[in-house]
C-alpha cells in the first residue's frame, strides 16, 4: 500500500524499534496496487530467510483471493503467519460540506438516486470496498465503488468532496473527523468506538449484519526456521506494546491484537472462509 495509510501506519511504528533492537536497519519498502497484491507476491516470492515480512490488511489475505480469478500467491499456503498486529472498526464518513447528515440520509438517497452515489475504498477487495458491498446489500441499495491505490489517496478526494461516501478505518480518518474535514455517519462495531462515542453503530442506525473489524498483520514468506519465526513474533510483538507505539495506536482507535502464529493461523483461515460466504452470496466481482 501507498504511504499514510492504516498499513502503512503498523509498518512505521515498529520499523524503528526493529532497527532499535537488532541494530540493523529495516526499511518500509511501500508497495501499493492491486489491493496489496502486488506487494504480497513480492513477499512470497523472497527467500524465507527473516530479512522480508509483508505488513499487510486483510484485502490481501482473506478477501482478494475469492474476487481474483487468478492470483500469484496462496493465503493459506505461501506465508508464515507472525501476528495479527492491529484491529480496527470502519466509519461510515462522507465530506464536511456534505448534504447527508446521517445514515437514513444516505440511504434514503441511495434509494431515490441508485448507481449515482460513490463509495471511495482502498481498493478492490479492501475492507471498505467490501464494507459498502454488504452495506448496499443489507439496505437493498446500489452505489458506485470508486477503489483507489491505498487510504490515503482516497482520504483527499473524499475531503475534496470528489466522491460522496467512504467507509474507512476508523484510525486512519479520525484526524480529519476531528479537523472538522470528514463527516462520521456510523461505525461498523458492535459497540460504539471509545474514540467517537457520539457516533451511532450501523445497527443503532437501523442497518443489521454490517459489522467489520478491519485488520493489520504482519507475514513472511513459507518456510522460516522455526527458531527465526520465534524471534520475528517476539520482536514484533514487543515492538507493538512498547508503550508509546500502543498509546499511539489506542488513541486514534486501533484495538490491540498481537497474537500468536497458531491463533493468527487459525484466525485467518475463518476470516476467509467468511468472506468467500460474502463475495458468493452478494455475488460481489471487480472484474
Amino acid at each position: 500500500f501507498p504511504p499514510g495509510g492504516s498499513t502503512d501506519q503498523v509498518a512505521r511504528a515498529v520499523g524503528p524499534r526493529l532497527t532499535e533492537k537488532f541494530k540493523q536497519s529495516f526499511l518500509v519498502d511501500n508497495k501499493p496496487g492491486a489491493t496489496g497484491t502486488i506487494g504480497a507476491t513480492f513477499v512470497q516470492r523472497a527467500p524465507a530467510d527473516g530479512y522480508t515480512f509483508l505488513v499487510t490488511s486483510l484485502g490481501p489475505l482473506v478477501i482478494v483471493p475469492h474476487l481474483l480469478k487468478s492470483l500469484p500467491y496462496d493465503p493459506t499456503k505461501d506465508f508464515d503467519f507472525i501476528t495479527v498486529a492491529v484491529q480496527s472498526p470502519n466509519v461510515l464518513v462522507v465530506p464536511a460540506s456534505s448534504p447527508h447528515k446521517s445514515v437514513a440520509d444516505v440511504v434514503a438517497h441511495l434509494k431515490a438516486h441508485p448507481n449515482k452515489m460513490s463509495f471511495a475504498s482502498a481498493g478492490n477487495g479492501s475492507s471498505d470496498h467490501l464494507t459498502a458491498e454488504l452495506f448496499w446489500q443489507q439496505t437493498g441499495t446500489q452505489g458506485v465503488h470508486i477503489p483507489y491505490k491505498g487510504g490515503a489517496p482516497a482520504h483527499t478526494d473524499l475531503i475534496g468532496n470528489q466522491v460522496d461516501a467512504s467507509f474507512q478505518n476508523v484510525n486512519s480518518v479520525i484526524q480529519y473527523i476531528k479537523a472538522g474535514k470528514m463527516r462520521p455517519l456510523a461505525i461498523t462495531s458492535p459497540k460504539r468506538s471509545p474514540v467517537l462515542p457520539d457516533v451511532p453503530t450501523l445497527a443503532e442506525a437501523g442497518v443489521k449484519n454490517v459489522e467489520v473489524a478491519s485488520w493489520q498483520a504482519i507475514v513472511a514468506p513459507k518456510g522460516l526456521p522455526p527458531a527465526v519465526r520465534q524471534k520475528a513474533h517476539a520482536a514484533f510483538v514487543e515492538a507493538l506494546n512498547d508503550p508509546k507505539v500502543k498509546d499511539q495506536f489506542v488513541s486514534i482507535g486501533f484495538e490491540m491484537v498481537t497474537n500468536t502464529p497458531e491463533e493468527f493461523a487459525a484466525f485467518q483461515r475463518k476470516e476467509y472462509d467468511r468472506w468467500k460466504t460474502v463475495i458468493q452470496t452478494g455475488k460481489i466481482s471487480i472484474d
